[in-house]
């Protein structure tokens, strides 16, 4: 289906959610007419050690950086008459007055297949035992990851699994539900309205939850920290009585008769360690 240029506003904190918009908008010939996003700290589901969005955005954009939606964001939309806006990892409530504002509607990007998975950590479903990740693009609606779906996908985990190769693959799912669905809105789709009864969500990782426990099997050790780190490094460990943070793990072999939680090698950046059934190689940040 072919569709003329259409004029475009991106909510985002996060610059994987920004990249994702710029790059079908760029595909398309679309223009973004403005990136919003929050002040310095306000997004930090994400990881905080990565730099604010706006210092990343490119040298032409035009950029709004505000905490309010109601009194500052939409009157300067409404002025640019958008016809989408999109968000993409955006961790704030969209008041009904934005919604109403774009010709096609508003819409947002959501990485689990709604809906299962929403809230603000959907990877948590790979931390509990997932087998398959997914992607949505859905109406945007008042409560968080409500609205009416437009495309949705489902793919295995990585056989490679990892925070990258999770992350990469989340993206790629995400783009795919952003061609169709955006497509499909601009066309006049309604969406289909999810069924709240089979919706389940996902709050953030506890501390607890960010300790691994050797006592783990080697797989879920790994589902696990991949998980808990593609956002950012969340995943923690306990070595040899010093709690250290985990950037990669991954199986590495069957180990020797050891306790779970014995450390069999020292390297140096990181550990083999002894899980419940492999032992397991641990890189440190």
């Amino acid at each position: 289906m072919t569709v003329a240029p259409l004029r475009v506003v991106v909510l985002s904190a996060l610059m994987t959610g920004y990249r994702l918009v710029a790059d079908w908008a760029g595909r398309h010939g679309h223009e973004l007419s403005l990136v919003v996003t929050p002040p310095v700290g306000a997004g930090r589901r994400y990881d905080a050690r990565a730099n604010p969005l706006v210092l990343d955005l490119p040298p032409d954009s035009h950029v709004l950086v505000t905490r309010s939606l109601t009194t500052v964001a939409t009157p300067l939309v409404a002025a640019l008459a958008p016809d989408l806006v999109i968000s993409a990892a955006f961790p704030r409530r969209i008041p009904p007055q934005l919604l109403a504002v774009p010709r096609f509607g508003a819409l947002n990007l959501h990485p689990s297949a709604l809906p299962a998975g929403r809230g603000p950590n959907p990877f948590r479903l790979v931390y509990e035992g997932a087998s398959t990740i997914g992607a949505t693009l859905h109406r945007t609606a008042e409560d968080f990851d409500t609205g009416p779906v437009l495309s949705r996908r489902e793919a295995p985990l990585p056989a490679e699994l990892s925070a990258t190769s999770l992350r990469a693959a989340s993206v790629d799912l995400m783009a795919q539900v952003l061609e169709e669905g955006a497509a499909r809105a601009v066309a006049g789709d309604p969406g289909v309205v999810q069924n709240g009864e089979q919706a389940s969500h996902t709050p953030p990782f506890t501390e607890v939850e960010q300790l691994i426990d050797f006592t783990d099997p080697a797989r879920t050790l790994q589902r696990k920290v991949a998980a808990l780190n593609v956002l950012g490094p969340r995943a923690a460990a306990c070595v040899e009585g010093v709690r250290v943070q985990v950037g990669h793990l991954y199986e590495a072999g069957c180990g020797r008769n050891a306790e779970p939680g014995e450390v069999l090698t020292r390297h140096g950046d990181g550990w083999t360690v002894q899980a419940a059934d492999h032992a397991v190689r641990v890189h440190s940040v």
